[in-house]
């Protein structure tokens, strides 16, 4: 076998498309998917009409499916399609869009964290409830959100109101006051139904927030581990890139040339 030329390689560095599945772990049928969406680069076919696969098109493979578990299918598509077309502006935003999905994230928790703490701070913020209980409609003046959202809430078990005797109209004590709140907060931040369910679920048997937290912290730890992912994939991404001629690699050092850390150093500097 030549040197540098992979295993199932044919002559001239052209690879079977059954070689690039079984190097992606992929169907052949989704090799043949991913070049009709121009993930991968233009394939060029033999005057029979047989695809050529070339060793570019297994990097081209590899990356899109790095890239589609840390950005998700559809962005991946728009970043390979973009890149085969030479369109880098629009690959370039379309990142920069995924990796702004993660701050945004990452604000929301702080944001519900800190608005939780509010809640189990002063728990009686909205003044003393009355011993019968509040109906549907002051809860929803309470908790900032529509009448029908609480019967929703309470349909996947989120609530539990009882009923008034007389009338049958919902009516929720201070604890359901309180749980109808911390729901109204975790659904704000995009929490799913099954995480908070599980909180409520929490704070009713232990009546602790502790379990808030808990879920808090962890969906930090699991933002955290995917804003590394997208970086290496981005990377993975940047390297492909200058495979490619689209990018030329960054040698300002070597030129003198101000680096982007030494330009926002200067930018700083001029700004105090």
């Amino acid at each position: 076998m030549p040197t540098g030329q992979r295993p199932g390689a044919a002559p001239g560095g052209r690879l079977r498309a059954i070689d690039l599945a079984q190097t992606a772990g992929v169907s052949v049928q989704q090799v043949r998917n991913y070049a009709e969406m121009r993930v991968l680069p233009p394939v060029e076919r033999t005057a029979s009409g047989y695809r050529i696969f070339t060793v570019d098109h297994a990097e081209a493979l590899l990356l899109a499916r790095r890239m589609a578990e840390c950005h998700g299918w559809a962005r991946t598509r728009t970043v390979m399609r973009a890149v085969h077309d030479g369109d880098i502006e629009t690959a370039l935003a379309a990142l920069d869009q995924s990796h702004g999905e993660l701050d945004r994230e990452r604000a929301d928790i702080a944001a519900v964290l800190s608005a939780f703490e509010t809640v189990v701070a002063s728990p009686s913020a909205h003044g003393r409830l009355p011993r019968r209980g509040v109906r549907i409609g002051e809860v929803a003046a309470i908790t900032g959100v529509r009448t029908s959202a609480l019967r929703l809430w309470e349909h996947n078990g989120l609530l539990r109101p009882s009923r008034e005797k007389a009338t049958g109209y919902r009516l929720y004590d201070e604890s359901e006051v309180r749980n109808a709140r911390v729901v109204a907060l975790l659904r704000r931040g995009h929490y799913p139904l099954p995480i908070v369910r599980a909180v409520i679920d929490e704070m009713r048997t232990t009546g602790s927030p502790e379990r808030v937290r808990a879920e808090l912290a962890k969906r930090e730890q699991e933002l955290h581990s995917r804003s590394l992912r997208r970086l290496g994939a981005s990377a993975a991404l940047y390297t492909y890139l200058h495979h490619r001629g689209l990018v030329a690699p960054d040698r300002s050092h070597e030129h003198g040339t101000a680096s982007c850390g030494e330009r926002e150093r200067a930018t700083d500097t001029r700004d105090d």
